[in-house]
């Protein structure tokens, strides 16, 4: 027994420590007596894993960047994909592993976690298959959406099932009121409970301590202590959720920092970077042109002006008050470069202006558009026919269409302005990584074409509207010439500024361009804004059809997003996808009611990819009942729904169907009920059992009504003992399409109270049976923030 223990020992400081002399990561000595541990020698660094599941890049971009600090701190980091099975081994992982993982869809895993949550999903496994693994989670997700963190929640119950251990808290960061109001917190207390683990796990510890690691998950919980984590679940009420991190926001941005001259801490020790920045004033600095950080008494702050009349100046995306604009900062470690640019020969010849390297998309023609609101709606909704008959889809209602879109070419024009690039647009450039980059497991972007020039870089591959994350704003500091700008840029990018960066750029969602106006002295290089600009992503839209009724074509529906002016963005815009589908079909589109006649016009072309939604289906039993529930273009999914339970009536006259309830609501009934007809005439021919709608801005009818349903949930509720009865006793399945902010959340809480009263439940019992719905299938949301 002593002899076996001892060979674990030894394998456990093997997967503990990374030889230096071996080819390893160079970086500065460290005694490990800083760690806690004893007798190791100094060329070796003490290793731990990093995994991470990612959708879009956010959970990527953070295990990269937890990666790349970890040499700062003494530590060799080992990064690798939850996909690349081949790379990393749990089952013999004695080093501490931290996972990263995003939540997509209605609480679905990453593509790239699939398979990794399904592996342990095995019943065979046993419950100690992983009792010697210890271990740190973060989950992502939004609480716009029901099943917060799920794939989180999901990865981490089981491996505590398993056996493995924490030595850390786990964390929920929200992207629906900014992950950094968890995740800052998460990662400042992160590094000494690594220290922590690879202490307690390289020195052999007394009787079970290194297997179960209880003293170790002991820690984990002393730490959490330290670190406000904002832990969320669903069973907490939203309001009391999103409040507490309000409040978060509010109390970082209001500590009040000593004013210091000189600081000297290591950042290796503080786990960021810690600059001496006092207070700008107009003397710091003559050629600051607008005067950025003013020291000012208060959130507002009364200037005379020129003219001698009393002026208020309130603090903005440019403008600081105290205490922040007198605080010394905890910025972060600036990223680490890791691409280079080799400038090639002009491109000579015309360049395609269609994607490429999108191997999954299919350029189909748009047959017909036409317009299904009235001139005077508030919102525009549209609706576009693609003739897909020459690229078969086998596509089902429920399903949902990724539609490619370019950026858009003003936008594309000024940027490229604005970074110097006019003149260099159609030259091609070839990216390659930096020999002695420092970032860990730097590659260049696949995405991006060898030998594409800088405007078809800009226009199909980078996603120029994305908000910058902090880390973008901190590698901006380093771009920008004048002090009070670069010092209000550093600001947004601290600890101290969280609550100004969610205020002004984050909640905003002012892109690249918009800081660069508003920072007229920073020009980063190509090289910066590459790094640091996710892919542009495809847009999904709802399948409004079914194949049964328009064999060879496919319909989907989208309202024209408009998004207002506001502080940071002069001039409001269109949403990009919908601006851009917009501008295409407008030559062809249809006007109900009026007389058009068009000339001979090339047919517009897209290019989409069908996105497969193996839970928001039909039923296969034809007998159960269906509540739908889809205000808005929230309707889309349902119409292709109905559309194929006509067609299955017609083939299946003997069957007994289930009943069908649609509850649609608008704000008119002349200028925005979508698909009026249609919905009628499935009524009328007995598909549509129940047609619930209700009109939110029109008056009431009825001359003994004052109140009447104005919304979705209204409507519900007055049909509270039917709906109980459909989904609770006859098994019925109820489906959700449409806004997630509001709506789908109005909805459930509905559905909560019906569930409360009819089955006479408390709350918390209420939300089980909910819970119990979702894990049946039974309870499907379509929905989008």
């Amino acid at each position: 027994m002593q002899q076996t223990r001892e060979i674990f020992h030894q394998e456990v400081e093997e997967s503990l420590f990374y030889n230096v002399t071996k080819g390893g990561p160079r970086g500065s000595s460290r005694s490990y007596s800083a760690f806690g541990l004893s007798r190791m020698p100094c060329e070796v660094k003490p290793r731990f894993l990093v995994l991470y599941g990612s959708q879009k890049g956010q959970a990527q971009s953070i295990a990269e960047g937890i990666t790349d600090e970890a040499e700062e701190k003494g530590l060799v980091a080992e990064i690798c994909c939850l996909s690349e099975v081949d790379k990393f081994n749990l089952e013999k992982e004695c080093a501490p592993v931290v996972f990263i993982v995003s939540t997509t869809g209605d609480g679905e895993p990453p593509d790239n976690a699939l398979k990794f949550v399904k592996s342990i999903k095995k019943k065979t496994l046993s419950c100690d298959h992983y009792a010697h693994l210890c271990y740190a989670f973060l989950a992502l997700g939004d609480t716009n959406y029901a099943n917060f963190c799920n794939c989180g929640k999901t990865i981490d119950g089981r491996l505590q099932e398993l056996g493995a251990k924490h030595f850390y808290a786990t964390g929920y960061a929200d992207d629906g009121v900014g992950l950094e109001l968890v995740l800052d917190s998460w990662l400042e207390g992160l590094w000494e409970a690594i220290r922590r683990a690879l202490s307690m796990m390289a020195v052999p510890q007394p009787k079970s301590d290194i297997t179960d690691m209880r003293a170790l998950s002991k820690g984990a919980l002393e730490s959490a202590t330290d670190v406000n984590l904002h832990l969320l679940s669903l069973n907490d009420p939203e309001p009391e959720s999103t409040a507490c991190l309000g409040k978060a926001a509010e109390s970082e941005s209001a500590k009040t920092v000593p004013e210091i001259t000189t600081l000297d801490i290591n950042a290796s020790e503080t786990g960021s970077t810690v600059t001496d920045l006092r207070p700008v004033s107009v003397t710091d600095n003559t050629e600051t042109s607008h005067n950025l950080s003013r020291v000012l008494t208060d959130q507002k702050s009364v200037l005379t002006a020129q003219s001698g009349v009393p002026a208020v100046v309130e603090a903005s995306l440019t403008l600081s008050f105290p205490p922040l604009s007198e605080s010394a900062l905890n910025i972060p470690a600036l990223p680490p470069p890791y691409l280079d640019v080799m400038w090639l020969e002009p491109n000579t010849q015309e360049e395609t202006s269609v994607p490429v390297s999108r191997e999954s998309f299919q350029e189909v023609p748009i047959s017909r558009s036409v317009r299904l609101t009235s001139d005077d709606s508030v919102k525009t909704a549209l609706m576009v026919e693609l003739d897909i008959s020459a690229h078969p889809m086998a596509y089902q209602p429920g399903d949902s269409l990724d539609v490619l879109c370019p950026n858009r070419v003003s936008e594309v024009a000024e940027l490229l302005l604005r970074l110097g690039l006019k003149d260099q647009a159609n030259h091609r450039i070839c990216l390659s990584l930096q020999i002695d980059t420092k970032k860990k497991a730097a590659q260049v972007p696949s995405y991006i074409p060898e030998n594409c020039t800088v405007q078809y870089l800009f226009t199909w591959c980078l996603e120029i509207r994305s908000v910058p994350k902090k880390a973008f704003v901190r590698s901006l500091v380093e771009c920008t010439r004048d002090g009070g700008e670069k010092r209000r840029l550093q600001e947004l990018c601290s600890k101290q500024g969280s609550a100004d960066y969610n205020l002004y750029v984050r909640d905003p969602k002012l892109d690249l361009l918009d800081l660069l106006r508003a920072f007229p002295s920073c020009q980063p290089p190509l090289t910066l804004v590459i790094e640091h600009l996710p892919r542009l992503q495809p847009r999904p839209y709802s399948a409004a059809s079914s194949r049964l009724r328009h064999p060879g074509h496919l319909h989907f529906v989208f309202n024209i997003i408009e998004f207002p002016a506001c502080t940071g963005r002069p001039e409001g815009r269109r949403g990009l996808c919908t601006g851009w589908l917009s501008d295409l079909v407008n030559p062809i589109l249809l006007h109900p009611g009026k007389v058009q006649f068009f000339s001979t016009l090339s047919i517009p072309q897209v290019h989409v990819s069908l996105r497969q939604n193996s839970s928001f289906r039909l039923p296969s039993d034809l007998s159960k009942p269906l509540i739908m529930i889809g205000p808005g273009t929230g309707v889309a999914p349902f119409i292709g729904f109905l559309q194929q339970r006509e067609k299955e009536r017609e083939e299946n006259p003997e069957v007994v169907f289930g009943e069908t309830w649609l509850f649609f609501g608008c704000r008119h009934r002349d200028r925005d009920y979508l698909f009026r007809e249609e919905l009628q005439g499935f009524v009328g021919i007995g598909t549509l059992t129940h047609l619930k709608v209700c009109f939110s801005r029109d008056s009431l009818e009825g001359p003994d009504t004052q109140t009447g349903p104005r919304y979705v949930q209204h409507n519900l509720l007055l049909h509270a003992k039917d709906i109980a009865n459909l989904l609770l006793r006859e098994n019925g399945y109820l489906y959700v399409c449409g806004d997630a902010k509001n709506m789908a959340k109005d909805v459930n809480d509905t559905l909560m109270e019906i569930v409360a009263a009819e089955l006479q439940l408390d709350k918390l019992d209420a939300m089980k049976t909910l819970a119990r719905l979702r894990e049946e299938k039974r309870y499907l949301q379509d929905i989008w923030s």
